[in-house]
C-alpha cells in the first residue's frame, strides 16, 4: 500500500507526494459514483493480471497495478466527460475531478473513506466505533463527530483485511478467528481494530505528526527547556540506557525519536515492535545501519508466532550498539534489561507508567511475567545493573511536558534507589532538583555538557 497520487493538487510531506487533503473545501465525491469507477477500474485491473498470467509474465507488482490504476482513472473519467458533453449534460470542474479521482484511488489502494480523515494533518486521533460513528480529535484538542468512513460495517471489515494484507512486514489476519489487527500505516500512523469482541467493529487510528524530531522541535513546542534538552543529549552520546514513560498519549514515541536523533549514525540500532511505529529506519541519513524487527502472531496451525521476548533475543545475536524497544508491557522486559546490561549501553524502550518512581514498579511487574519468575530482589537488581535513567512525561491539559526525570542509583532490596534530578515545578514541568553522581556528570561533561545548566532552574525559556 502506498500513499502516492499523480495528481494535480499533490503537496509533499517528508519528501513523498501524497494527495492535498480534503478538508472541507469542497464537497466530498457521491460514493456510489466512486463505487461506479471502482467496479470499472477493478476490471481493468482483473483484465490485465489475467493478460499477464495467461502470457506467462506472472502478477502485476504493487508499484505498477498502481500506475495502470492511475491510468485506468483517468480513461474512465475521460469516458464519463465525452458522455455527458454528448448527452449536454454537466461536466465535472477540474477540482470536482481531481477529488473523485482520488477518492476512487483510496478506494482502490489505500484506506477508502478513512483515507481522507488521514490526509487532513490536523488530525490527531481517529476512533470509530462501527463505520458511521465516526470520532476525531484535533492537533489543538477539539474533538468533533465526521461522516461514515464506510457504506456498512461489513465493507469496514473488509477494508481492513485488505489492508492487513497489503501493509506491513507480513500478511495479517483480521477475522472472527484473529479478531484484533495492529499495524503501522504508510504515513507512520498506528490503527488498531477490533471485531467480533464488540457489537460492531471499532478502529481507533493513532496520528504521529513528529515522525522526524529532534530535541530543539521539542523546545519549541515547549516540551521541555534547555537544561533538559542538553542533559538528554548528553545522556545519548554518553551511551546511558533510558527508559521513557508516561501514561497514553503523552508524547513517549516522540521522545525517544527526538533523543534517537542524537544517537551517532555510526551506531547499529535494533528497534523491536508489536507493530511497526517508531520508524527509525525511513531516515537513513540519521540512521544508517537500523534494523526494524516487528513481532509476528502464530498462523491458523498456531505456528510461526514470534514475540517480543524472542525479538529482544534474536536482535542481541545481530552485532547491536543498541537495543530499542517500542513499547515493554511484558516479558521481554526481561530480555531488554539483560540487553542493556550485556554490552548494549544507551539502549531504550517506553513504558507505561504514571511516574518516574512507578517505572520501577512496572518493569517488576512486567520481569515476573517472564518463564524465569525473577524475586522482586533480583529484578531490582537487574534493573539497577542495566537501567541509568527514568524519563516520565505528562499531559497537562493539551501540553506534552516531560515532568520528571530519575538517576538510578542502586537497589536495596525491595527497592530500587533512585534521584529526581529533574522535578516539576508549580507549571508541571520539569526543572533541576537533585545533583547527579558525581561520576555520571563527570561522564556527561566529557561528552561536552555544561553542569552551569543544572544551575539555573528559573531559566526554563532561556535560549
Amino acid at each position: 500500500m502506498t500513499a502516492e497520487y499523480d495528481v494535480p493538487g499533490a503537496v509533499s510531506v517528508d519528501g513523498v507526494a501524497r494527495p492535498r487533503p480534503n478538508t472541507g473545501r469542497g464537497p466530498a465525491p457521491e460514493q456510489s459514483l466512486v463505487e461506479a469507477l471502482r467496479a470499472e477500474v477493478l476490471a481493468g485491473l482483473g483484465e490485465a493480471t489475467r493478460a499477464r498470467q495467461d502470457s506467462g509474465q506472472g502478477s502485476l507488482q504493487l508499484a505498477d497495478e498502481q500506475a495502470l490504476g492511475r491510468q485506468l482513472i483517468s480513461e474512465a473519467l475521460e469516458r464519463r466527460a465525452r458522455h455527458a458533453l454528448a448527452g449536454g449534460e454537466e461536466v465535472l470542474s477540474e477540482e470536482e475531478e481531481g477529488r473523485l479521482a482520488r477518492a476512487v484511488f483510496d478506494a482502490l489502494f489505500r484506506l477508502n473513506r478513512l483515507q481522507r480523515l488521514l490526509d487532513d494533518p490536523a488530525i490527531e486521533n481517529i476512533n470509530a466505533n462501527g463505520c458511521d460513528v465516526v470520532w476525531v480529535r484535533y492537533a489543538d484538542g477539539r474533538r468533533e463527530q465526521v461522516g461514515p468512513i464506510a457504506a456498512s460495517d461489513e465493507e469496514l471489515e473488509e477494508m481492513l483485511r485488505t489492508a492487513a494484507a497489503r501493509t506491513g512486514i507480513g500478511e495479517r489476519r483480521f477475522d472472527r478467528g484473529s479478531p484484533r489487527l495492529s499495524l503501522q500505516l504508510p504515513d507512520g500512523s498506528r490503527l488498531f481494530a477490533v471485531m467480533a469482541v464488540a457489537a460492531r467493529p471499532c478502529v481507533s487510528v493513532r496520528r504521529h505528526r513528529y515522525l522526524r524530531v529532534s530535541l530543539d522541535d521539542l523546545i519549541g513546542a515547549g516540551t521541555l527547556d534547555v537544561a533538559l534538552r542538553e542533559l538528554l543529549r548528553a545522556l545519548m552520546v554518553a551511551k546511558k540506557s533510558c527508559i521513557i514513560c508516561g501514561g497514553t498519549a503523552a508524547g513517549k514515541t516522540t521522545l525517544l525519536r527526538a533523543m534517537a536523533a542524537d544517537i551517532s549514525p555510526a551506531e547499529r540500532l535494533i528497534t523491536i515492535e508489536d507493530s511497526l511505529e517508531l520508524g527509525l529506519e525511513r531516515y537513513p541519513d540519521l540512521h544508517p545501519d537500523c534494523v526494524a524487527l516487528e513481532a509476528r502472531e502464530p498462523n491458523l496451525e498456531g505456528q510461526g508466532g514470534v514475540s517480543l521476548a524472542e525479538l529482544v533475543r534474536w536482535a542481541l545475536r545481530m552485532s547491536p550498539d543498541r537495543v530499542i524497544v517500542g513499547e515493554a508491557r511484558g516479558e521481554e522486559v526481561l530480555a531488554l534489561l539483560n540487553a542493556m546490561s550485556q554490552g548494549t549501553d544507551g539502549s531504550m524502550a517506553t513504558l507505561h507508567a504514571s511516574s518516574s518512581r512507578g517505572a520501577f514498579s512496572k518493569l517488576a511487574t512486567y520481569a515476573i511475567q517472564a518463564p524465569e519468575r525473577l524475586p522482586l530482589e533480583a529484578t531490582n537488581l537487574l534493573v539497577a545493573n542495566a537501567v541509568h535513567f527514568v524519563v516520565h512525561l505528562a499531559r497537562h491539559g493539551e501540553r506534552r511536558v516531560v515532568s520528571s526525570v530519575r538517576e538510578v542509583t542502586g537497589a536495596e532490596g525491595p527497592l530500587v534507589t533512585s534521584n529526581e534530578v529533574f522535578r516539576p515545578d508549580a507549571s508541571g514541568r520539569a526543572v533541576p532538583a537533585s545533583p547527579l553522581r558525581s561520576d555520571t556528570l563527570e561522564e556527561l561533561v566529557a561528552v561536552g555538557f555544561d553542569p552551569g545548566l543544572l544551575e539555573r532552574p528559573g531559566g526554563w525559556w532561556e535560549r
